[in-house]
């Protein structure tokens, strides 16, 4: 009796391929879907055009005992050194009209903390700008039917 193989699924992170359109090198498919329907709308935004810092660096005085990123090595002081910020380039940013647009197919691991910090930096900073996250093409299709919607009503 013959077993049938079974075939196991990746594991691991989902990459995105990068796709090239215009000139531009897009991180994925869903940017570049966004890109083209933005500009059949005539809709001008700038591709990961600014970057923002959410969270500001700082000086941490403290020791600080662990080992390398990786888990390896013996436990060595990584204190008494500057911290780096926490910085957020979203995809695309309305040149005309206030929106910000983030093409997001599957989230990474640091996706959802990044991008909660990111909504409080608009919140406080930035609180006229509408934010999109279109997942799929549909929704690609919705963010550009709702930012012409937007600018109707003005």
């Amino acid at each position: 009796m013959k077993m049938k193989k079974r075939f196991k699924r990746k594991r691991g992170p989902v990459r995105a391929k990068k796709v090239m359109h215009d000139g531009i090198t897009f991180a994925s498919g869903l940017e570049k879907y966004m890109y083209i329907a933005l500009r059949k709308a005539k809709i001008k935004a700038a591709y990961e055009g600014i970057t923002y810092e959410i969270f500001p660096g700082f000086m941490f005085n403290n020791e600080s005992y662990e080992r390398q990123a990786n888990g390896k090595g013996d436990l060595v002081n990584r204190g008494c050194k500057k911290i780096l910020g926490i910085k957020y380039t979203p995809d695309f940013i309305g040149l005309t009209d206030e929106f910000i647009i983030e093409c997001k197919g599957r989230a990474n691991d640091t996706f959802p903390m990044r991008w909660k910090l990111f909504k409080k930096y608009v919140k406080d900073n930035l609180p006229h700008v509408i934010l999109y996250k279109p997942q799929n093409q549909k929704e690609c299709d919705k963010v550009v039917e709702l930012i012409l919607k937007k600018r109707n009503e003005r």
